[in-house]
């Protein structure tokens, strides 16, 4: 087939373009040809380049309506979308070949993207996004606490809501997502979850025992992934270990600043990384005796999970979104039911930091999950997706 890929930015270093700078090779490999589409100029800038390609349309450097006659030319037989800001983009491909959607998160369901409220404290939203989610908005804290940009937000969610029935199918990374998707309206013969994949190989080599206990966080660094949570936690899991027990915090944000203060005021000996990727990424995630993943709001899926199991170490999480899919509670690592509790997170953390004998089973049972979970099984529903389309609404001429 003739893919097209079409994606916001040509580089960066979110977990999307990792999915991508894997899920693109791996198409080639099974003998497809690819074409990439970004809105963003192509000399964006990032760890991760997705514009390797040898046909690359930016709508940035070529103007919207070159861009598009660049695409048509080209024929795809079907496109796989991702994150697209600009929705004229994805608008204008359903007019040129069947679009393939697959949503990172929840856009089109909710005002904000975030499903959760921040205030008096972050906890997930069930509600159905609609008109009434405007009176909420301000007073609950679902995003920036302006009007301008809760209009703006809305109506760009609205218009991403009624793209659903333009698109030929959805996919997304998991049960919880595909339910949040159907009750908006998807049908279930137009909607197709699938399981991520590890996006960090292991390189084969045995993983040496962390130096004393030590705690991993690894993301964005927001008040909605828990970050202050863990430190207060993690508080908690050194009075009743009465041992120092390291976090290690990979990543950058906005909340960065105030968790540093937080940590030295609580007396957790907590180290700042900032982002690491390539074989950085893989050496902090072999250097932690577990994973904490302290989101607060419900994760579409939790990619880091699989990444860090794929390395023999286990998680320990907040049981929101779609967490529980990939992580099961007493296999590959522990799930932690209150949400948002400190001290049930520290609690849990302590209890699997004392004994070293259930690290290495729960170590063992991630590393059996993560290799269960593969790229090629991704792939195989991804391309029975994809050809299913562009089979049932083929390249308007």
């Amino acid at each position: 087939m003739r893919i097209l890929i079409a994606h916001d930015a040509a580089a960066g270093a979110g977990g999307v373009e990792s999915y991508l700078a894997a899920l693109m090779p791996a198409l080639q490999a099974r003998g497809h040809q690819l074409a990439f589409v970004c809105d963003g100029p192509r000399s964006q800038q990032g760890p991760v380049r997705l514009d390797y390609v040898p046909t690359v349309a930016s709508i940035t450097d070529m103007g919207f309506l070159r861009g598009m006659e660049y695409i048509r030319a080209w024929q795809p037989d079907a496109c796989f979308s991702h994150n697209m800001r600009r929705l004229a983009i994805d608008e204008s491909l359903t007019s040129l070949c069947p679009v393939v959607k697959m949503m990172h998160g929840y856009f089109g369901t909710c005002i904000g993207g975030q499903k959760a409220h921040a205030f008096p404290a972050v906890q997930p939203c069930a509600r159905e996004f609609g008109v009434a989610c405007l009176g909420m908005y301000l007073p609950r804290h679902c995003g920036q606490l302006r009007p301008a940009s809760m209009v703006s937000q809305f109506a760009w969610a609205l218009r991403q809501q009624r793209l659903f029935g333009r698109y030929a199918h959805i996919v997304v990374a998991s049960a919880h997502m595909a339910c949040e998707y159907a009750r908006h309206g998807v049908a279930a013969e137009r909607l197709t979850s699938v399981p991520l994949f590890p996006t960090v190989a292991p390189d084969g080599s045995p993983r040496g025992a962390p130096s004393g206990p030590t705690v991993l966080f690894l993301g964005r660094m927001t008040s909605l992934k828990g970050g202050d949570v863990l430190i207060r936690a993690l508080a908690h899991t050194i009075r009743l270990l009465r041992t120092p027990v390291r976090v290690l915090f990979a990543g950058s944000g906005p909340a960065e600043s105030s968790w540093r203060a937080l940590a030295v005021q609580l007396g957790v000996p907590a180290t700042f990384h900032g982002w690491v990727e390539g074989p950085d990424r893989l050496a902090i995630l072999r250097s932690a005796s577990l994973l904490a993943v302290p989101s607060l709001w419900p994760e579409p899926f939790g990619l880091v999970g699989l990444e860090a199991a794929a390395q023999g170490v286990p998680a320990v999480a907040f049981d929101t979104g779609g967490i529980g899919e990939w992580l099961q509670d007493g296999v590959n690592g522990r799930l932690v039911r209150e949400t948002g509790s400190a001290t049930a997170l520290g609690r849990t953390l302590a209890d699997v930091l004392t004994e070293s004998g259930e690290l290495a089973r729960l170590g063992e049972g991630a590393l059996r999950v993560a290799s269960g979970l593969t790229l090629a099984a991704h792939l195989d529903v991804v391309e029975r997706v994809i050809a299913g389309a562009a089979v049932a609404s083929p390249v308007l001429a």
